[in-house]
């Protein structure tokens, strides 16, 4: 099971400094990205039919802040947000990391995380489902495209973070 962060839990002392500076610091990196990826994909918008407006909060529990999406190709969104001050979101998403990662390449199945309380989702799920139906349709890898855009040492962290993250959704193999 996840563990829950909700955007108005109250914060330990110096978790909202930390918060606000890791948003700070991976902000030009998610900016980059978002350009890139619209970019490259415009059709993605397309498949999202009205939920191009609705407000995402993707929140990787294991860090210090979450993600807010707006999809709007006229008013595109893609920004780190400390959780004490994320906007109200139409559809939250809620998971490790990685998961979410996976989630995006399609490499891990959406239902069974859900299922097994891996993933949490709350609000709009249509728009949730138009999400993932329009990041399904994608070719490629949309995380290797992205480690890419940072060359070698993008695709250095990126293999890094699949090493790192042990998968719970997959049977352990035991010598």
């Amino acid at each position: 099971m996840i563990p829950t962060s909700e955007p108005t839990a109250r914060l330990r002392p110096g978790e909202g400094a930390i918060a606000r500076l890791a948003c700070l610091a991976v902000q030009p990196l998610l900016t980059r990205v978002v350009r890139r990826v619209a970019a490259r994909h415009p059709s993605l918008f397309a498949r999202l039919g009205p939920h191009q407006t609705t407000d995402f909060l993707i929140d990787p529990v294991e860090l210090p802040f979450a993600l807010h999406l707006r999809p709007d190709p006229q008013a595109l969104v893609f920004r780190a947000v400390p959780r004490d001050t994320a906007p109200q979101a139409g559809a939250t998403i809620r998971g490790r990391f990685l998961l979410l990662l996976e989630l995006i390449d399609a490499e891990q199945d959406g239902d069974a995380a859900f299922f097994s309380r891996d993933l949490e989702v709350s609000g709009d799920t249509e728009a949730v489902v138009r999400l993932r139906n329009a990041l399904d349709d994608m070719d490629g890898s949309l995380a290797e495209e992205t480690s890419a855009m940072f060359g070698t040492p993008g695709r250095a962290v990126l293999a890094r973070l699949r090493r790192a993250y042990p998968d719970a959704t997959k049977p352990r193999e035991y010598a």
